[in-house]
């Protein structure tokens, strides 16, 4: 017996459950994320974009992917197989991958290295934790280690304890010690968390451009 013949305007579907889509959904914003750092690292090195602007948008791709990598590390074993099974050429994305700060704190100069570092990597703390959030991570044992990483980061920088957005981070660090590990935040005080962890990712970078974030 024959089989129906295949309609060429019918669409093919990859999935055939929530989980097959999550999976391939996640897959398709890892693959995105890769493009996309690869034409900023290209907009970089021709002065296409300044460093105030690259930085931060560098070191919120890298976060993303870190994010990303581990929602798909089952299906993917290392960022060269995902880049070699789907034919990605994109070799400066690549090399930052690999590097994982943005080029500003790569190439810094030797007395500002470590400043740049430490910005490159409390602002990734700062992403991860509100990525994680947006993934609707509620649990304490979920959320309290990026939380107190993020505020092990921010409490390197002199002008952070005069910063509003630290008291509040701090509140929240002792509301998720006070909680069992499998105790989860509500949809409301997650929401609250978020709008206070931006309001603190914010005030940073404006500390940074006026010069009051040095690192102590």
């Amino acid at each position: 017996m024959m089989s129906p013949p295949l309609s060429l305007d019918e669409e093919v579907r990859l999935y055939t459950t929530n989980a097959e889509r999550e999976k391939y959904e996640s897959q398709a914003t890892l693959f995105g994320v890769i493009v996309a750092l690869d034409y900023l690292e290209r907009a970089y090195v021709r002065d296409s974009i300044p460093a105030s602007e690259y930085s931060p948008a560098c070191t919120r791709l890298l976060s993303q992917y870190k994010t990303m990598l581990k929602l798909v590390s089952d299906a993917v074993p290392s960022v060269e197989e995902f880049m070699t099974r789907y034919r990605m050429d994109h070799p400066a994305a690549l090399h930052r991958l690999k590097v994982g700060v943005p080029a500003t704190v790569e190439h810094s100069s030797e007395a500002g290295v470590e400043t740049g570092k430490w910005v490159a990597e409390t602002t990734q703390s700062f992403i991860t934790f509100m990525d994680a959030l947006k993934l609707h991570l509620r649990a304490k044992d979920q959320l309290h280690p990026i939380l107190q990483e993020l505020m092990t980061g921010y409490a390197r920088f002199k002008g952070s304890k005069d910063w509003e957005g630290r008291s509040r981070l701090v509140g929240w660090l002792i509301t998720l010690n006070g909680m069992k590990a499998s105790d989860e935040i509500t949809d409301e005080q997650s929401r609250q968390l978020l709008f206070d962890v931006d309001h603190a990712y914010a005030e940073f970078f404006r500390s940074l451009s006026s010069g009051k974030a040095d690192a102590s």
